[in-house]
């Protein structure tokens, strides 16, 4: 579209990435890789060269490449992002934004190609469950690659918005996202006016790996059963690394067939168990209840915000483990409502791309807005002068009316955590007093006033802190610090000074601190450091490193 940014939308995924953009008929596309598919497996394989640096190759040859060199394969990062647990490849340390920045690379490299374009802005969405530390190390995972990441939007509301951008009827919908190492559960009110999340939950270390290790301890149990050798065959490498392929093939079997047969290799033994999915479901019943139960938690959540917002139209299944036969089962049995298994391996990354279209034609709008009110035309006049344009110069977008829809629907997150910081209460013991609360709406802005704990104190240190708990107050051992930051205070203060403590969780659900001390108008302002994530000088490391290598 003439003048109006393209964003690109990525949902980077635990196994698999996807990318999408909106192309010159209005639609979210997705871009297939060189390999001519449309998903790409979130595998790095570090590949030896003559040379110092490794080649470094992302997708199927990297997973197949597992099987025989499986200490220069990383697999399922994204479990690792916002910790400090990096892939060690010999005496060369990868920390995880830097693997994910492989697979961003990977997957806008073969986009630009088959596109004929350059790609610089971009979506990426992550779980809805995802915390502070998560979220900014995608962000900085992003910058690594070389991109300029205008937003990250959470899986569930990414997969409304390609279902229900253009539905003009008001429903209530529970998307249900079992992805390859996550699963998120959101309650979502689809309307003409906006698409708004009510309350979201889930757990970012479920999804269908699970199910994979729970066929792995089965065809382990049963080696040692069928050959009598009681060694751990998981110990080595090798072998396990056969064994999680074997096990993925065999849970994509099972959703059509009754029956997998599995060869199971380890030394000169070789064994054939043949896995039912009778059996399947027995080892797999406990992880598919554990989702069960979380849904039933933000049921709960939503119970309380009452006006019926815990009523449910229509579940959406999206994630490529929703197509085990189970899971619709499972939740039929549970809830009386028509399920919809929606576009599970594409739609995120399809949503990304709408929301960031949707962006792109607000800011342009506001713009044409701007300059022509400045040139005194009112303001109504300016918006329809605006709109008519775009249309004129982007026939493929539709009429005027759903350039109106588009710019008018409003996306309405909300915070998965709950975010405070560490102060003594009335009894002199030290709490952590909740400012944003799990299920607050974003974008969310709260000022708490605190005091000096001491006469003369010379400075205080911001704790931050994330919990589940949606509690005013709460123990400092139900939350986890993420990060700090330390305001300077003049001299003589007295005891009980005034302090001043603002959060800003922004719409990409990325947090801000401020302190003020009201005295002198003293200020600490700060995209605070969290505690685990990559610095602004790793990044720049990482980004030369990530320059050099080659990535394919």
């Amino acid at each position: 579209m003439a003048e109006v940014k393209k964003v690109f939308g990525i949902d980077l995924g635990t196994t698999y990435s996807c990318i999408s953009y909106m192309d010159e008929h209005y639609k979210a596309v997705v871009i297939p890789n060189s390999e001519g598919e449309r998903i790409t497996p979130s595998v790095v394989f570090f590949e030896d060269t003559d040379g110092e640096q490794p080649n470094i190759i992302v997708g199927s040859v990297a997973k197949e490449s597992a099987k025989l060199f499986p200490s220069d394969v990383s697999l399922f990062i994204k479990r690792q992002m916002g910790t400090n647990l990096p892939f060690y490849r010999g005496n060369e340390k990868y920390r995880p934004e830097e693997i994910s920045a492989y697979i961003l690379r990977k997957l806008v490299q073969d986009a630009e190609v088959h596109i004929g374009e350059k790609i610089e802005d971009v979506v990426i969405t992550v779980p809805a469950y995802f915390g502070i530390n998560e979220k900014e190390a995608t962000q900085r995972a992003g910058e690594i690659a070389g991109l300029n990441v205008v937003g990250l939007i959470p899986e569930p509301t990414a997969a409304a918005i390609a279902y229900g951008l253009s539905k003009d009827s008001h429903k209530k919908v529970l998307v249900y996202d079992l992805g390859g190492g996550t699963f998120d559960v959101t309650l979502i009110d689809i309307s003409l006016e906006s698409i708004e999340v009510i309350v979201t939950g889930g757990d970012h270390n479920l999804g269908g790996k699970d199910w994979d290790d729970a066929i792995i301890g089965y065809l382990s149990d049963q080696f040692k059963e069928k050959t009598g050798i009681e060694e751990d065959i998981l110990e080595d490498e090798e072998t396990a690394q056969l064994l999680q392929l074997e096990a993925e093939k065999a849970k994509k079997t099972l959703t059509s067939r009754k029956n997998a047969p599995i060869a199971v290799i380890h030394g000169s033994e070789r064994v054939r168990i043949e896995l039912s999915r009778e059996k399947f479901e027995e080892l797999t019943e406990h992880l598919l209840e554990r989702t069960i139960e979380l849904t039933k938690l933000m049921l709960e959540e939503a119970k309380k915000k009452g006006e019926g917002k815990d009523r449910i139209d229509e579940i959406i299944l999206v994630g490529g483990s929703t197509r085990m036969p189970q899971v619709q089962a499972r939740l039929s049995k549970e809830f009386n409502v028509s399920i919809n298994v929606f576009d599970p391996d594409e739609a995120v990354a399809k949503g990304a791309a709408l929301y960031g279209m949707q962006k792109s034609v607000q800011d342009w709008v506001k713009s044409k807005v701007k300059e022509s009110e400045a040139k005194g035309v009112d303001s109504d006049k300016a918006v329809d002068d605006a709109i008519d344009e775009l249309v004129s110069k982007n026939p493929a977008i539709g009429a005027a009316s759903t350039v109106q829809s588009l710019i008018n629907k409003t996306i309405i997150n909300v915070t998965s955590k709950s975010f405070g910081i560490v102060a003594f209460d009335e009894n002199e013991e030290k709490k952590v007093f909740n400012l944003i609360k799990k299920n607050d709406q974003l974008k969310a802005d709260v000022t708490s006033p605190f005091g000096t704990h001491e006469t003369d104190q010379q400075s205080v240190l911001l704790e931050i802190m994330e919990s589940e708990v949606s509690d005013d107050l709460l123990e400092i051992e139900n939350a986890v610090k993420i990060g700090e930051a330390i305001l300077e205070l003049p001299a003589g203060l007295p005891e009980g000074s005034q302090i001043e403590v603002s959060f800003i969780l922004n719409e990409d659900g990325r947090l801000f601190v401020k302190g003020l001390e009201v005295t002198d108008n003293r200020i600490v302002e700060s995209e605070f450091q969290t505690t685990s994530i990559i610095s602004k000088e790793e990044v720049e490391l990482a980004k030369k490193r990530s320059n050099a290598l080659q990535v394919s």
